[in-house]
């Protein structure tokens, strides 16, 4: 363990909350040390967030930590039991190759988990190693990251230590381990593993600890478990218009990957779209489309109503009651999503009030783009300078697209805020840079087989203000058409 003495330098602040729990829910586990550990990057913003030292957290003895080789005092380390829906198939699981090693309070008295992720074999490693390489650690690194700075509700990453030993893949690989930050690693697979292998009672205590960690407020409430599928079920709508909005394609929407916090989890096969097309799909694995970027949406509510059955028992003591209770609340989705999701276009485009006709034009647009595969990022941004005379986005040379753009500025007409008003208002919600696939691509070649930490630096640099114009304008460019079509794996 840490010395108290070296934990107080460093600011750690511990509880172990989730291990007070019924013990159906967590295997606690012993570390897996690895032989050579070196720290790759740490998150010094993170870390002053949270209440640590950066400079203390470089020392030998917290990098062992990190490297899973030594506990951090007053630990319980432990792997989370959960099950979930794996493209639509039911399936026990369990972090298999992550510690949860307890909970950070934050100086503002926030309760955030500290997980070690690629930390080796645990009970549910269902035959796995347990480990992780390098490339896929970095690349969460970089999309969380990249996430938390375009304001959508994610966990984050606070540091990537290598760990000096081989995995074995198709390949052999650097093997890496990393720290990461979350408001909970609740999901809706532990309540699904709640319900299928533990009691009423245990799936009880588990719906009072999610309320009393993430909805306080709803405690008291006459249904407190209902008004717990009604939160969870709004957090979810904001989450996923927010992926909308900005093209993110999460890859591998499984029930296990849905955070009863509303955050994003879990940055695998993720990617963000290039040119818009609802159809586009950049996983190896989703090979009939049912995680592509338009089906977000409908597999959210899918996802939630495998939450909403896993409250069942204890929604009402009348079962019929209790599945009328949550297929009403199951049906608020798409209204909530879809409302979500019309603000934050209308926003894009710089509506500041509400009309009739705002949707067609949206749609109309939309519809532009994909029949000219029009860029999703750098449209709307250039939109927002209203740069469609000189901009390079070939779409603008359209009729079409004149003729939504003398509609577009009618309806502006209509709100009283100024033109610079509107701009601005679109700027802050048109991110200039996002991870574009190559540049992340670009950085984990340089990391992974020259150790050149540089391009992955440079490249953070530039993601952590996305809102503002950046003066290098490549990071901004489409990949090179010989580079032919992308896809993403689920290394992570």
């Amino acid at each position: 363990m840490t010395n108290s003495k070296e934990s107080n330098q460093i600011g750690w602040n511990i509880d172990n909350s989730y291990a007070r729990l019924p013990q159906s829910f967590y295997t606690i586990q012993d570390l897996n040390p690895v032989s050579s550990p070196e720290m790759i990057i740490l998150n010094h913003e993170l870390a002053k967030t949270l209440g640590l030292n950066a400079k203390e957290l470089q020392s030998k003895e917290t990098l062992s930590m990190f490297a899973g080789n030594k506990e951090l005092e007053d630990a319980k380390p432990l792997a989370q039991a959960y099950a979930g829906h794996q493209f639509g198939h039911f399936n026990m699981l369990g972090d298999g190759r992550a510690l949860l090693l307890g909970e950070q309070i934050t100086p503002k008295g926030e309760t955030v988990d500290i997980q070690l992720k690629g930390s080796g074999r645990t009970k549910y490693s269902r035959g796995g190693d347990g480990r992780a390489a390098i490339g896929p650690m970095l690349r969460e690194y970089i999309i969380s990251e990249a996430m938390y700075a375009l304001g959508i509700p994610t966990t984050r990453s606070l540091a990537v230590v290598a760990t000096g030993e081989k995995i074995r893949r198709e390949t052999e690989l650097p093997g890496a381990i990393l720290t990461r930050i979350a408001s909970s690693h609740l999901r809706v697979g532990t309540f699904e593993y709640a319900t299928n292998f533990t009691t009423i009672e245990e799936l009880k205590d588990l719906a009072d600890y999610t309320i009393k960690r993430h909805y306080p407020e709803i405690a008291s409430d006459e249904n407190k478990y209902l008004s717990l599928l009604n939160e969870v079920i709004k957090r979810q709508a904001a989450l996923i218009a927010k992926w909308q909005l900005v093209g993110f394609i999460h890859g591998v929407m499984n029930t296990d990957n849905v955070t009863i916090s509303g955050e994003t989890i879990d940055y695998g096969p993720c990617a963000f779209m290039n040119e818009y097309d609802p159809a586009t799909v950049f996983s190896s694995i989703d090979v009939q489309g049912r995680y592509a970027y338009g089906n977000q949406p409908k597999i959210g509510g899918w996802n939630l109503a495998r939450f909403a059955e896993a409250l069942i028992p204890i929604l009402d003591e009348d079962e019929e009651k209790a599945l009328k209770l949550a297929q009403d609340a199951v049906l608020e989705f798409p209204k909530l999503y879809h409302s979500n999701w019309l603000t934050g276009m209308r926003a894009k485009l710089g509506l500041f009030t509400e009309e009739a006709e705002d949707e067609s034009l949206i749609e109309n647009l939309l519809e532009i783009m994909k029949n000219n595969r029009a860029d999703f990022t750098n449209t709307f941004r250039a939109l927002s300078h209203d740069k469609s005379e000189d901009s390079n986005v070939d779409m603008f040379n359209t009729p079409e697209f004149s003729e939504w753009h003398q509609k577009w500025h009618e309806r502006l007409c209509k709100q009283e805020e100024s033109l610079e008003q509107t701009y601005e208002l679109m700027k802050s919600s048109n991110p200039a840079v996002i991870p574009r696939n190559h540049r992340v691509e670009e950085a984990l070649k340089a990391a992974v087989e020259n150790e050149d930490y540089s391009v992955m630096e440079n490249l953070l640099e530039i993601l952590s203000n996305p809102y503002k114009d950046t003066m290098e304008p490549s990071y901004c460019s489409l990949p090179p058409e010989s580079s032919g079509p992308y896809r993403t794996y689920c290394g992570t």
